[in-house]
C-alpha cells in the first residue's frame, strides 16, 4: 500500500473513532436542552470548560512527546512505562489535592450547590489521564481499528445512560409504562445534570478497562533520563494547550459577563455549528500526528507533508463552502428555536477560523520534529493575547461578533507565524500558489453565497459544483495515481 493511501486509510478509521462520538455528543445537545433547565445547562458548560483545562495540565503534553520518541526509542517498554507512570503520578496527585482541598475547588469551580460534580470531575479527569498513553500506543503502533472499537464502545455507554436518565425515565416514570424501581430511585435522588457526568465517568472507566491488556504486556520501569527528555519536549506543548483552551472558551465567558447570559447562550449555540469543521480537523490530526513522526526519516518526507497539506486544504475548503451554502438548512435541523438564529452570522467566520487552525496544526510539524516546541507555546500565547485583547476591547462596542473575528485573527496569526518561522528551521516545499488559490476561492464563494444567494440553493450549489470541478481538474492526475496504487 502506498504511503499516502495508508495515511488516508488510517485517517478515515481514526476519523470514525473521533467524529462519531462528537457527532453523537452534538446530537445529545437536543436531549440535554429538552431535559435540563437553562441554569443546569450552564452547569454542564462550566463543568466541561474546567475539564478541558485540567486535562491539558494533567497530561502536560506527554501524548505528543510519546509520538516524538516512539520511533527513535529502541526500548519501547521503557518509553511506554515511563510515559504512563508520569501521567499516573499526575493523576494520583490531582486526586489527592482535589479531595484534600475539596472546599476550595468547589468554590473555584462554582459547584457549591452540587458538590457531587467535583467528585465526578476528579474521577473523569483521573481515568481519562490514565487512558492517554494506552490510546497513544494504539495509534503509534498502527492499530486504528482497535482504537476505534474502544472509542465507539465508550460512546455507546454514554449514549445509553443519557437516554435512560434524561429521556426515558422523565417521560415514563409517571405513566403506565413500567420503569424499574431502582432506576426511579436513582433518578429522584440525583441532580438531573449529574447524569451527563455519570455517563461520562462510566464510559471512561469502560475504556480504561479495555485498554488494560495493552498496559499489562510491558515490562515496567521508570527511566529518569528519558522522562527528563520527554518533559523538556512536552511542557511547551502543555502551555500551548492551555492557551488553546483560552482561545476556545474565553469568548463565551466574556460575552456572558460583558453582555448577558442570554447572548452567551445564543452565541454558544451557533458556535456549535462549527463542529463539522472541528470534526474534520480532529479526524485528520489523529491520523496525521503519528504518521508525520513515523515518516520523518524518509527521504521524501517533506514532499509528502506538502502534498498532505494540499489535500487537507482541498477537503477543508469543500467542508467550509458546503456548510456555508447549506447553513440555513443546518440551523433548522439542529437549532429549532429561532431565538438562537440571531448569531448565525458568526458561523462562516468561525468555520474559516477553524480551517486556519487546521492548517496551523499541519504546519506545526516543523517545531515538533526539530524539538523546538517552545515556538508552539509562543504561537499559542500570541493567539491567546489576541483573543483576550479583542474580546475585552470590542465586545462592548460591536457585540458578540467581535468574538468570532477575534478567533479568526488569533488562528490566522498563528498559521502565518508558523509558516514563516518554520520555513527557516524546517523548510517544506508547500505549493502556496495552488493551496492558497483553493483557500481564496472557497472564501469568495462562501462570502458571495452567504451575502447574496442565501437559500438560493440552485445558484449556491452551482458555485460549489464549479469549485469541485476546478479542484478535480487540477488534481485528477495525482488522485487517479493514488487510487490505482
Amino acid at each position: 500500500m502506498s504511503t499516502l493511501k495508508r495515511f488516508f486509510k488510517d485517517t478515515i478509521i481514526y476519523g470514525i473513532a473521533a467524529v462519531l462520538p462528537r457527532v453523537i455528543n452534538f446530537l445529545l445537545v437536543r436531549v440535554h436542552t429538552d431535559a435540563l433547565p437553562t441554569d443546569n445547562y450552564a452547569e454542564n458548560t462550566n463543568f466541561y470548560i474546567w475539564a478541558a483545562l485540567f486535562s491539558v495540565l494533567l497530561t502536560f503534553g506527554m501524548e505528543t512527546a510519546f509520538f516524538r520518541f516512539y520511533k527513535a526509542e529502541e526500548k519501547k517498554d521503557a518509553l511506554i512505562s515511563t510515559s504512563f507512570i508520569s501521567v499516573f503520578a499526575s493523576a494520583i496527585l490531582f486526586v489527592i489535592l482535589g479531595f484534600t482541598f475539596s472546599d476550595f475547588f468547589t468554590t473555584i469551580f462554582d459547584f457549591g450547590e452540587n458538590p457531587l460534580q467535583l467528585k465526578l470531575l476528579i474521577g473523569i479527569l483521573a481515568i481519562d489521564t490514565l487512558a492517554v498513553i494506552p490510546f497513544a500506543y494504539l495509534r503509534a503502533s498502527n492499530r486504528p481499528i482497535k482504537y476505534a472499537a474502544i472509542k465507539l464502545i465508550n460512546v455507546g455507554v454514554i449514549v445509553v445512560i443519557n437516554l435512560v436518565f434524561l429521556k426515558y425515565i422523565p417521560e415514563f416514570k409517571d405513566s403506565e409504562t413500567p420503569v424499574p424501581t431502582f432506576l426511579t430511585t436513582i433518578f429522584e435522588s440525583t441532580f438531573i445534570v449529574n447524569f451527563i457526568f455519570i455517563a461520562n465517568i462510566i464510559g471512561s472507566a469502560m475504556s480504561l478497562i479495555l485498554l488494560l491488556p495493552y498496559l499489562l504486556k510491558f515490562k515496567w520501569s521508570f527511566n529518569i533520563l528519558l522522562f527528563k527528555k520527554m518533559l523538556s519536549y512536552s511542557w511547551p506543548i502543555a502551555v500551548a494547550g492551555i492557551a488553546y483552551v483560552i482561545n476556545e472558551n474565553l469568548d463565551k465567558i466574556l460575552i456572558g459577563q460583558l453582555i448577558d447570559k442570554s447572548t452567551m447562550g445564543i452565541y454558544a449555540a451557533c458556535y456549535k455549528l462549527a463542529i463539522f469543521m472541528n470534526l474534520y480537523i480532529m479526524a485528520f490530526r489523529l491520523g496525521a500526528e503519528p504518521f508525520f513522526f513515523s515518516h520523518s526519516n524518509h527521504k521524501d518526507a517533506k514532499e509528502t507533508y506538502a502534498r498532505i497539506l494540499n489535500y487537507f486544504i482541498i477537503v477543508g475548503s469543500l467542508v467550509f463552502v458546503g456548510i456555508v451554502v447549506f447553513l440555513d438548512l443546518i440551523k433548522e435541523i439542529f437549532i429549532k428555536n429561532t431565538d438562537y438564529w440571531e448569531a448565525i452570522i458568526i458561523v462562516p467566520i468561525v468555520l474559516l477560523a477553524n480551517l486556519f487552525l487546521g492548517i496551523y496544526h499541519n504546519l506545526a510539524i516543523w517545531y515538533k520534529l526539530t524539538d523546538k516546541t517552545p515556538y508552539g507555546m509562543l504561537f499559542s500565547i500570541i493567539g491567546a493575547i489576541i483573543t483576550i485583547i479583542m474580546n475585552v476591547a470590542l465586545i462592548p462596542v460591536i457585540g458578540f461578533i467581535a468574538s468570532a473575528w477575534a478567533t479568526l485573527l488569533a488562528y490566522g496569526t498563528m498559521m502565518v507565524l508558523s509558516y514563516f518561522i518554520g520555513n527557516k528551521y524546517y523548510p517544506v516545499p508547500y505549493n502556496l500558489k495552488k493551496s492558497g488559490s483553493y483557500l481564496i476561492v472557497s472564501m469568495i464563494i462562501s462570502f458571495v453565497s452567504f451575502t447574496y444567494f442565501r437559500e438560493n440553493y440552485i445558484m449556491s450549489i452551482a458555485l460549489v459544483f464549479t469549485f469541485g470541478i476546478l479542484i478535480f481538474w487540477n488534481e485528477k492526475k495525482e488522485l487517479l495515481a493514488i487510487l490505482k496504487r
